[in-house]
């Protein structure tokens, strides 16, 4: 039987698009393995990346290594801590009781634990979930290092934190905040006479079919888990112990990137929760004044590149995460890494953007500007409070937030600047003759004014002989549990605080230490026999004593 002419024409031009569409993807993929592979590399902890359109997987790749002692590569198997991309679970666990009439996001806190002391604030369910309640974030206390390996009940976690003194009133302002995640998973237990692990395991885990996805433990074997680690500057190490009762329903689930493509299609079907709950936690929300704030319930809204997406970051010991989904494109992207340090969150915002074809610009793509035309926007500028100062140096601006590093900024006009490779931009303008900035990060927008503030002097460091640096040596206790630790090499001090990576000390004098990752300064003292004994470390207007143990 012979084809016609037209069958055959049909028959070439559906062959040309599937090569097209080949060629396409064949293309994307190189980018992502390129983009992706310069940043995770064979010898480092590595990553988990899964691109996703129209619900299907367009690539899944692992990068890096998942178990730096037995150098086994990560794989797109491996499971990884999420963090607080577990807020999105606890969020849509309320959503279901309250579908199902059990509870209203309207009701006071006290109506599930009596005994909270709101110190006569109304603190309700919708305050906690999108951290408006002015409840202290547990993880922000200084105690909370002295507790990290202890196994708590979600009571006695609760009972850590909550005779702290209130920050705001509640629904006045948004400070992400911890602790009110802590107590929406008591509140699912209370309602639901379930433990939270149970909740999820049996509402959304097996419903869904997420089957290498598990409410975390440190002793519990689990299949394919990818080890955490820290950076130092010296290389890697594992991780500090935490116990994963602690994160609990704010950041303690573990799972893979196929396994949260199903929880993505699940919540994107309706399957877990109706299209009006899944609304009011992925639209972002309002404070009582009116102002509209970019978090919802356990997802931010955002944009990249002027797509709107909704999206969400995960940190926890050894491990780092986010995830964003844009609704128009249909498409989703999932990056998990088993180390604390980078930045993922670009990562991901980079392969979103390069996948819908509006890539961020580079570093390569900037221009020349003359030394007038970038010395116009030298100066400070404050954003709520936060002061950056930006700075002229050898014909190249450097932006420093306070308190951090200096970093290059790149300019694609006269006055539109980024980060190399990054997803934020600033947007120099002036008005009223004020220098004034727009900072843009994922599609959200901070207006910073500029200031006359002069940036801080640069600190001189002095060398001293080895036989003096290895006098401070030793671990100093700050608090119960929370200790430095100092140690010399190449004829240099490193210090590295309980759960934080190791940082380079610079002596100003003798006994007399700064520090130029953030600002910090470390005194240490003398017995009367010249001996050190002790260290003061003064950060954030705060003097703590550390008595040398070891």
């Amino acid at each position: 039987m012979k084809t016609t002419n037209h069958a055959s024409k049909v028959l070439m031009l559906c062959i040309c698009l599937l090569l097209t569409l080949s060629s396409i993807a064949q293309s994307l993929e190189q980018q992502f393995d390129t983009y992706i592979g310069d940043q995770y590399t064979s010898d480092a902890p590595g990553v988990s990346v899964l691109v996703a359109k129209d619900g299907q997987a367009i690539y899944s790749k692992g990068f890096g290594i998942a178990n730096l002692e037995s150098d086994i590569k990560a794989a797109p198997k491996h499971v990884f801590e999420i963090g607080s991309i577990t807020k999105q679970f606890t969020a849509v666990a309320i959503l279901m009781l309250e579908e199902q009439g059990k509870l209203s996001l309207e009701d006071e806190i006290t109506k599930f634990i009596p005994d909270y002391p709101t110190q006569d604030k109304t603190i309700t369910v919708h305050h906690l979930l999108n951290h408006t309640s002015g409840i202290k974030s547990y993880t922000n206390m200084p105690s909370f290092m002295e507790f990290a390996r202890t196994d708590m009940t979600p009571t006695v976690l609760i009972d850590s934190f909550k005779n702290e003194q209130m920050e705001f009133d509640p629904g006045t302002q948004f400070n992400y905040n911890n602790s009110g995640y802590i107590l929406l998973g008591h509140i699912i237990e209370v309602v639901s006479e379930q433990s939270y692990e149970d909740f999820i395991q049996t509402n959304i885990f097996d419903k869904v079919g997420m089957n290498n996805s598990y409410y975390g433990s440190m002793t519990r074997l689990i299949p394919n888990r990818a080890r955490g680690y820290s950076k130092t500057e010296t290389g890697y190490r594992n991780a500090d112990y935490l116990s994963l009762t602690l994160p609990y329903a704010a950041g303690s689930i573990m799972s893979t990137t196929a396994d949260l493509l199903k929880w993505q299609n699940a919540i994107s079907a309706n399957t877990l929760i109706k299209k009006s709950s899944l609304e009011k936690a992925t639209n972002g929300s309002t404070l009582d004044s009116g102002e509209e704030i970019t978090y919802g319930y356990g997802w931010y809204t955002g944009n990249i590149n002027g797509s709107a997406s909704v999206e969400h970051n995960g940190g926890i010991f050894g491990y780092s995460s986010s995830g964003i989904f844009l609704p128009e494109e249909n498409l989703y992207v999932i990056g998990l890494s088993n180390c604390d340090c980078g930045d993922v969150g670009a990562l991901v915002s980079n392969v979103a953007a390069m996948a819908i074809g509006k890539p961020f610009p580079k570093k390569k793509d900037a221009i020349d500007l003359s030394e007038s035309q970038l010395s116009k926007w030298v100066g400070a500028y404050e954003y709520e409070g936060v002061i950056r100062h930006v700075t002229l140096k050898n014909e190249q601006l450097f932006s420093q937030r306070e308190g951090s590093i200096s970093m290059e900024i790149y300019p694609l006009s006269a006055t539109n600047f980024i980060f190399d490779g990054g997803n934020t931009f600033y947007d120099f303008f002036t008005e009223n003759g004020n220098r004034m900035v727009t900072m843009t990060v994922n599609g959200k927008e901070m207006i910073g004014k500029g200031i006359d503030k002069a940036p801080l002097a640069e600190r001189k460091d002095i060398q001293l002989d080895e036989d003096v640096l290895s006098e401070y040596v030793g671990s100093y206790e700050l608090q119960p549990g929370f200790n430095m630790v100092f140690s010399v090499r190449d004829n240099n001090l490193y210090g590295a605080a309980t759960g934080q990576g190791e940082v380079h000390l610079f002596a100003e004098e003798k006994d007399k230490f700064f520090l130029k990752v953030v600002v910090a300064d470390i005194h240490f003292t003398r017995n009367v026999e010249g001996k050190v004994e002790s260290l003061t470390l003064f950060q954030n207007g705060l003097e703590m004593l550390g008595k040398k143990v070891e």
